[in-house]
């Protein structure tokens, strides 16, 4: 239960703090004082520090205040180039070293006690990582909500493809609310008359030929993140590059918490094992069935018992706010009932009946869980075979040669349906100047939906085409499935997928996407395709590399993916299933298989994708396999 507020609160509106370049960043001061006489309170308190591109006063940081009351200084801060902040704003490029800078200078004001304490959501989180990279001395606790861990290997670019959900931030949260559209309403009027609907549809942007001209930082690091290499210095920063720092990163109890539907499922885990095994300090990881996102004041909490088309039960829900609030106490202030909370716990998804909801959601229930190491232990990671006929199965293939070929067309790719998105928005377009519908209340559009979805097209799936349906119907997806199950499975931790490959293209994808099919009932006459995770390899960057190393057409590569870590239970009737295939648009960028530069070029040919599934060259899916009463 919430503590119940204890002071008044001051607010210093604006204060400028001087970074070690002279640049002065915006921050705005929450300190507690006396109820009764207004006064500062005669002992300094800890301090927490939320930086944020997102305005300091939008809905989404009001908890200066809520903390203040609860006894902590709270600075919320306008990063570099952002709203009240001076500088020029380049994507996570200063965050580590403002980090520092900011949190030093917290703990040297009189009223803080020198301990101070990081909180932030989603860019939020990136600072946390960036400014912990640079081991503040007065850093003493971190609370990472949704944040990344290597911006190449995933989140910005994943495994060499580019998430265009940064092309899409690039617009509307980032070029529609830049400082220098809001001092001009020309450059404002651009952004929010251009729909990235149309950008995607009609792709690639070209530099110098957007609204983003007017912006040229923000067309300077979109373009830099879309065609760099992953040699490029920029994907070795501290701002971007968290795994590159682990060693000297701060040694503080850190709390990282996140989704199974989240578009950073992955970075929270393996930032939570990594630093866990390397750190002195106590580390946690908390893992809800939640998209991206959180609720702000007045109602701080993870209180979504639904991710897209699927509902779980409201005890899937948790305190956000209370949650944090007890960690901080406990580690900044040696009070509290945060020595019960176990090191990891997470929603254990499918245990639900599958019925449908007052809301049309399929249920598919679940329950919190708990452990003490991730992975969990007594995990078997478990290979799932694709065979000649279709099926999945842990049997290895027998036949000494199997193959299927597909036609990948770049210009007709596979919808998006739901998944582990966030960010792919447009602004509503409207006949309404600016002036009559500010930028700031524009209504922001979901383009690909997020959660779990039935895959099937319907008539607002983007880049779909009548007839729509099962996306399992289309030419270019193969599917696996395990025969109806006769007793449940359960995984839960990271999965792996290794699909043996070859292609007559001089560069293409190949994408995997990781499903729980439910069979036809009354409620769901045509069964329901759950979408868990997925992910996609581009054949250039194979095996994770960061330099390209194109393939030889004809010749069979293994193409390694790793799709977001969840927690399901596969229940009786259901079956496993794992579609292969070459596209995921828009949530990837689309192949347009001439080994041309990465994002650029009108050009494109239609490859030929074979994949195997004999004994030599198998293809698979590895799942982390628990017992299905385990804990």
């Amino acid at each position: 239960m919430v503590s119940t507020p204890e002071y008044d609160v001051r607010v210093d509106l604006d204060v400028m703090v001087e970074m070690r370049d002279g640049t002065e960043l915006a921050t705005d001061v929450f300190r507690p004082v006396d109820p009764a006489t207004g006064d500062p309170l005669s002992e300094p308190v800890p301090a927490l520090l939320d930086r944020t591109p997102y305005d300091k006063r939008s809905n989404l940081q009001r908890h200066g205040e809520w903390f203040a009351e609860r006894g902590y200084v709270v600075a919320v801060q306008d990063v570099r180039g952002r709203f009240g902040s001076g500088g020029e704003f380049y994507i996570f490029a200063n965050e580590a070293e403002d980090g520092y800078d900011t949190v030093e200078w917290v703990a040297e004001r009189p009223y803080c006690d020198g301990q101070v304490g990081t909180i932030g959501s989603s860019y939020g989180a990136w600072v946390q990582s960036a400014l912990a990279t640079q081991d503040p001395p007065h850093l003493e606790a971190m609370f990472v909500n949704q944040g990344a861990a290597n911006a190449w290997d995933a989140t910005f670019r994943h495994n060499g493809a580019f998430e265009l959900r940064w092309l899409c931030w690039a617009f509307v949260l980032g070029g529609g609310f830049a400082k220098r559209a809001f001092d001009a309403p020309e450059i404002q009027a651009h952004l929010a008359n251009t729909d990235t609907r149309d950008l995607l549809a009609n792709g690639p942007v070209e530099r110098g030929n957007t609204p983003l001209r007017h912006l040229p930082e923000y067309e300077e690091w979109l373009f830099d993140a879309m065609t760099s290499d992953g040699s490029a210095d920029l994907w070795a920063s501290p701002g971007l590059n968290f795994e590159a720092h682990y060693d000297e990163s701060a040694d503080v109890p850190t709390v990282y918490a996140g989704g199974w539907y989240d578009s950073y499922t992955k970075a929270t885990c393996d930032n939570f094992e990594a630093l866990a095994a390397r750190k002195e300090s106590d580390h946690y990881l908390v893992v809800g069935p939640w998209t991206h996102g959180w609720e702000a004041y007045p109602l701080p909490s993870w209180r979504t018992p639904h991710a897209g088309e699927v509902a779980f039960g409201p005890e899937a829900t948790r305190d956000y706010q209370a949650m944090r609030l007890r960690f901080f106490d406990h580690y900044l202030k040696g009070e509290g009932t945060w020595a019960d909370q176990p090191t990891v716990q997470y929603w254990r998804m499918g245990t639900g009946d599958g019925h449908r909801t007052g809301r049309g959601r399929l249920f598919h229930g679940g329950e919190w869980r708990h452990a003490e190491e991730w992975p969990l232990p007594g995990t078997e990671f478990t290979p799932y075979y694709a065979h000649p006929d279709g099926t999945l199965s842990p049997e290895r293939p027998t036949a000494e040669e199997s193959a299927t070929t597909y036609r990948f067309d770049p210009t007709d790719p596979v919808p998006t349906v739901g998944g582990n998105c966030s960010s792919y928005h447009a602004f509503e377009q409207t006949d309404a100047t600016l002036l009559e519908y500010p930028i700031a209340e524009r209504k922001r559009l979901d383009i690909t939906g997020s959660g779990g979805y039935d895959q099937r097209t319907r008539p607002e799936t983007f880049g779909a085409d009548p007839p729509y349906g099962p996306l399992a119907e289309r030419d270019d997806v193969l599917v696996f499935r395990t025969p109806p199950l006769e007793e449940a499975v359960e995984i839960t931790g990271p999965i792996t997928v290794r699909v043996s490959a070859e292609t007559d293209a001089a560069d293409t994808d190949f994408t995997a996407k990781l499903l729980d099919e439910y069979p036809p009932s009354a409620d769901f006459p045509n069964g329901f395709a759950l979408n868990l995770s997925d992910s996609i390899c581009r054949a250039r960057y194979r095996g994770y590399r960061t330099d390209p190393d194109f393939v030889d057409p004809g010749t069979v590569y293994e193409f390694v993916m790793e799709p977001y870590p969840t927690a399901n239970v596969f229940g009786p009737g259901h079956s496993i299933r794992l579609d292969i295939s070459s596209s995921n648009f828009p949530r990837y960028d689309v192949n347009r298989n001439t080994g041309g530069p990465l994002y650029g070029g009108r050009d494109y040919e239609v490859a030929r994708n074979t994949v195997h599934h004999s004994r030599t060259h198998p293809t698979h899916v590895e799942l982390p396999v628990r017992p299905t009463d385990g804990a």
